[in-house]
């Protein structure tokens, strides 16, 4: 979108967070505000509009109409914690939160490259978002002891652990599509 930049291509505007998206990973998509790339977003189109806000809940507005049903279902990234995300964020402190996601990312960047059989990229991905760091930590220590296994095995092994991870806190790693 044209005029339209962000500091914070990692976190968008809205509260996802581009750095984990398949999108961005397969380098089709910079970020929010990150320059080419897929920016034909109406909230950007409004944050330029209300002056330039760097995160939604900055704005006096937020929570506002753009917001029904944006959680509702989900885009190439799950959106059931976007709001949850965008607190923490101000809560912790962005550069917090920020290297928080940058540590996930090498994790999803050591799943996809030694971990997946090209079939994995969505759940990794969508694993790595939603479950808690000590989680996927303790889940990528018990696979590093398991590198004797073939990459088919590995995949399985992993998508395992990561599966169990999500099961055991409720959470569901499939993307939602939106009705």
């Amino acid at each position: 979108m044209k005029g339209f930049t962000r500091e914070y291509t990692q976190f968008s505007l809205c509260g996802l967070n581009c750095l984990l998206c398949p999108m961005q990973v397969g380098g089709y998509c910079p970020g929010c505000g990150g320059g080419p790339g897929n920016q034909s977003c109406a909230i950007a189109r409004c944050s330029l509009d209300r002056g330039g806000y760097a995160f939604c809940s900055q704005c006096p507005s937020y929570p506002c109409s753009r917001y029904e049903d944006f959680d509702s279902g989900d885009s190439f990234v799950p959106h059931s914690r976007r709001a949850a995300d965008l607190a923490r964020a101000g809560e912790a402190g962005l550069d917090f939160y920020l290297s928080e996601l940058r540590t996930k990312r090498e994790i999803l960047d050591k799943l996809l490259a030694h971990y997946n059989d090209g079939r994995r990229k969505t759940l990794y991905c969508a694993a790595v978002y939603l479950l808690p760091l000590e989680d996927l930590q303790t889940a990528m220590a018990e696979l590093e002891s398991r590198q004797e296994l073939s990459l088919k095995e590995r995949a399985a092994a992993a998508a395992e652990l990561l599966q169990a991870a999500a099961d055991s806190r409720g959470i569901s790693l499939k993307l939602n599509k939106k009705k």
